[in-house]
C-alpha cells in the first residue's frame, strides 16, 4: 500500500514524451509556459511542437491550456487585462 502511494504521488515527476518526432516532454512544455509561451505558435517556435506529423498537437494544446489557465488565475489583479 505504501509503495503504491509513493508511485501515485510521484507520477508527475516522470516526464512524458508529448512530441516523439522532436523529443519534447510535458515538462518542457510546462517550462515554456512558465517562461511566457501562451499559444501553440509559441510552443512550435520554441520547442518545434506539432511541426512534423502533428499527432502531438492535441496533447500539447491541453498542457498549454492547463498551464496558461493556472498562470492567469495566479496573476495579481493589477495585471489582469480589462474586458
Amino acid at each position: 500500500m505504501i509503495m503504491r502511494t509513493i508511485i501515485i504521488n510521484n507520477i508527475w515527476s516522470i516526464p512524458m514524451y508529448v512530441c516523439v518526432c522532436n523529443a519534447v516532454t510535458d515538462k518542457q512544455i510546462r517550462q515554456a509556459c512558465e517562461n511566457g509561451a501562451c499559444t501553440m505558435e509559441d510552443l512550435s517556435r520554441e520547442l518545434n511542437v506539432a511541426t512534423c506529423c502533428g499527432r502531438c498537437q492535441d496533447c500539447a494544446r491541453k498542457i498549454l491550456c492547463e498551464n496558461t489557465e493556472q498562470t492567469f488565475l495566479a496573476a495579481p489583479l493589477d495585471m489582469a487585462v480589462p474586458a
